[in-house]
């Protein structure tokens, strides 16, 4: 099968992406995106063609090998007694330097561990962090390898325990053997949404870069030590709904925090596997989400 050409954002109907996002977050079933996209569809070109366009394409996108000798990779197991009871993550780190480094959580989608967020992982060890990016999905069988499955599979996760085995890895990758102690935060979609849960859990996280995820609970957003940037996509009414109500609680709590919103950009626009991805925005808010880091991370 030939893989579909890569694609940009603007090549679809806005009601195509809007549909592809409900599908991705489960508000609408394969069914039912084909069922909507199909009076989109022109030409030669299905619904079901529309849906192949804007599915991830991990090789085209990858930017750091698995094999890149300039990184140490493992994947380690870790005890997460409130969890699930055992969590798994991928580990990855600079090979050659030496010294405390400073370690950063990497929390993926609503998919589990899948290649992208592996590679965002190795880009971070590249910048010289101790990058662990744990798979919820390990309780049960890991990330499948097709984005599907693992959406179907994330479903059936108790998020109690989910949320309890990120905060084991947090504790964990904190005390890290190699680490400086300094701990960040970076998370996507979902993983948005737990950087903004996990820095209202932790006390020691010294900064938190949430993209386009949901708010935590306003009442808690006062436990927030972090210094938090912000990361929203222009056109994402279901994420952005819950912005006001979350700046004026941080506002209020005196958190310092940063929002970056690039206009025209869509839910998921950080993400190169996808045409949603915007390459000037994404590599902006890299650039700022590393100098966050660089800024509270290292010991100068």
């Amino acid at each position: 099968m030939s893989v579909p050409p890569r694609r940009k954002a603007s090549d679809f109907d806005p009601e195509v992406l809007r549909l592809f996002d409900q599908y991705v977050h489960g508000i609408i079933d394969r069914r039912g995106f084909l069922a909507g996209a199909a009076r989109f569809a022109v030409g030669a070109t299905t619904a079901a063609g529309l849906l192949a366009a804007l599915s991830p394409q991990f090789a085209a996108a990858q930017q750091v090998k698995p094999d890149d000798a300039r990184l140490s990779m493992r994947y380690i197991e870790f005890p997460s007694p409130e969890g699930y009871g055992k969590a798994r993550g991928y580990l990855v780190r600079p090979a050659e330097k030496r010294g405390p480094l400073p370690v950063v959580l990497v929390v993926h989608e609503n998919r589990g561990l899948n290649p992208h967020i592996e590679d965002i992982a190795r880009r971070l060890a590249l910048e010289g962090y101790i990058a662990l990016a744990p798979d919820a999905l390990f309780p049960l069988g890991g990330y499948p390898g097709d984005e599907d499955k693992a959406r179907a599979e994330f479903a059936k996760l108790d998020q109690a325990k989910t949320r309890q085995d990120f905060l084991a890895a947090a504790r964990m990758l904190e005390h890290i053997d190699g680490g400086n102690g300094r701990m960040g935060v970076v998370g996507f979609c979902y993983g948005g949404g737990m950087a903004n849960f996990l820095a209202t859990q932790l006390p020691g996280l010294r900064a938190a870069a949430p993209f386009y995820g949901s708010a935590p609970p306003v009442e808690d957003v006062p436990k927030i030590k972090a210094e938090m940037l912000i990361v929203l996509a222009a056109n994402d009414d279901r994420v952005n709904a819950g912005w006001p109500a979350y700046e004026a609680a941080l506002k209020q709590a005196g958190v310092r925090y940063t929002l970056y919103q690039p206009p025209g950009t869509q839910h998921g626009f950080n993400n190169d596997t996808t045409p949603r991805y915007d390459e000037a925005a994404a590599r902006e808010a890299w650039k700022r989400m590393l100098a966050l880091f660089g800024r509270t991370l290292r010991k100068g």
